[in-house]
């Protein structure tokens, strides 16, 4: 087991912190104040190869999937919502890519993005009122008509919601098969019935668009549909006769292998708003003595520092698990996600505290790292419904587990008859 980074992965870091500084934060203010799309850095970012179909094959060219979340994390410590603008396309690319067939992924994953000199942009679109994270409750529906689906329904909080040239749609095809009976459609730009509603004014993040995508009679070919008729039938056959594939819905799947990209997002702005704290308190004294050296600001700088390099652990081990095809059975996904997004808002509310009055001001960045640190308690999965993932996820795990070696123990010569996985262990007794 080797902790170390490689060459080519301390290389490429190097090169998206080079980024992130030369490129996004003389911008990120600016951005930020307007809730403007920076266009002008999602073009430096192509032309950097941090931005289209060379980047994703940059990313899957790394056996330890650690080029992904060290670009999240180092351009999130650039500026959150640039780095989400920049970024938000490769969700609806990998709806795409896990649930199209060959012929679909080769035609719309480039329309996510753009080729050559053209920058495109991709929207995930799940999320509804009263159904974010509770997916199996999608009020959207997509309904057969001929050799059309014809979608009706309005997403909420998307991220390019409006603004992109491929919009991935989840939509219910059967009511009663709840996330079973979902499926996902591609909705080109310009499509009759596709339009933008609110622009949300966010707290933080506002360099990304967030809006409502808006379905009113939207009709697309029947070959739009990913994964094709064909799938779809035989995954509705199999929900109607009781049979379960086990397997999460394609919504749910997609989410659970960006989870640690989220996590290492919100870690971007731990870390940042961490060197930023370091640097302004070596200039500061109370006194008599320089802040940096009082054990009570070194004691929080300690914590703070500790939750960072433990969240940092948990989001490159799933990103590994995912790369090398290692189940996340007891939730190592979301675990990534759910520490990293709680240690972030933590973090950045501890240094404030260490700053003191003037962290408030919007001519402090901490202002600015708090306001962005929320979202990652909230988006793609709340830190509350990370929880019950993970709790669910532990106790299917034992249980297997159990199962698993009470098999073994009981294919063995001479062992008793019953069974660990209906047997709870005993507490000792008490010397």
């Amino acid at each position: 087991m080797d902790f170390r980074l490689t060459e080519e992965q301390v290389e490429f870091q190097r090169y998206c912190r080079r980024f992130a500084t030369e490129v996004i934060r003389p911008v990120a203010d600016k951005h930020d104040r307007e809730q403007s799309v920076p266009w002008e850095v999602i073009r430096a970012a192509r032309e950097w190869d941090l931005h289209g179909l060379d980047y994703i094959q940059k990313i899957a060219s790394d056996p330890d999937g650690l080029f992904g979340v060290i670009y999240a994390e180092e351009l999130h410590w650039g500026c959150a919502g640039i780095a989400l603008a920049i970024s938000a396309s490769s969700l609806a690319a990998a709806g795409i890519a896990s649930s199209g067939t060959p012929e679909q992924i080769g035609r719309w994953v480039p329309e996510c993005y753009g080729t050559g000199d053209e920058i495109k942009l991709g929207a995930y679109a799940v999320t509804e009122a009263g159904a974010g994270s509770d997916v199996k409750s999608l009020r959207t529906t997509a309904k057969l008509d001929g050799d059309e689906w014809v979608l009706n329904g309005t997403k909420v909080f998307i991220s390019n919601g409006g603004i992109a040239d491929v919009t991935v749609v989840v939509a219910t095809v059967d009511p009663e098969l709840g996330h079973r009976g979902q499926a996902s459609f591609v909705v080109p730009k310009d499509t009759p019935g596709l339009s933008q509603g609110k622009k949300e004014d966010k707290i933080g993040i506002r360099a990304s668009q967030t809006a409502e995508v808006v379905l009113e009679d939207c009709r697309v070919p029947v070959e739009y549909l990913l994964g094709g008729m064909d799938k779809l039938e035989k995954k509705l056959e199999r929900a109607r006769s009781g049979q379960s594939s086990g397997r999460a819905s394609n919504a749910l799947a997609t989410f659970e292998m960006t989870r640690p990209l989220v996590g290492a997002s919100a870690l971007g702005i731990a870390q940042a708003a961490y060197e930023w704290t370091l640097r302004y308190l070596e200039d500061k004294v109370d006194d008599g003595t320089p802040l940096i050296e009082q054990q009570r600001v070194q004691q929080v700088l300690a914590d703070v520092a500790t939750e960072i390099e433990a969240s940092r652990l948990l989001v490159w081990r799933a990103a590994w698990m995912g790369r090398n095809g290692v189940p996340m059975t007891g939730g190592q996904g979301s675990m990534s996600k759910l520490k990293a997004g709680d240690v972030t808002m933590w973090a950045t509310t501890a240094l404030m505290d260490l700053v003191g009055p003037y962290a408030q001001t919007t001519d402090c960045p901490l202002e600015k790292y708090f306001r962005d640190a929320k979202i990652y308690q909230l988006f793609e999965g709340t830190a509350q419904v990370q929880r019950l993932v993970i709790s669910r996820m532990q106790r299917q795990d034992y249980v297997e587990r159990l199962s698993a070696a009470a098999e073994v123990l009981e294919q063995a010569p001479g062992t008793p008859t019953g069974s660990l996985a209906t047997e709870p262990e005993k507490e000792p007794a008490a010397a």
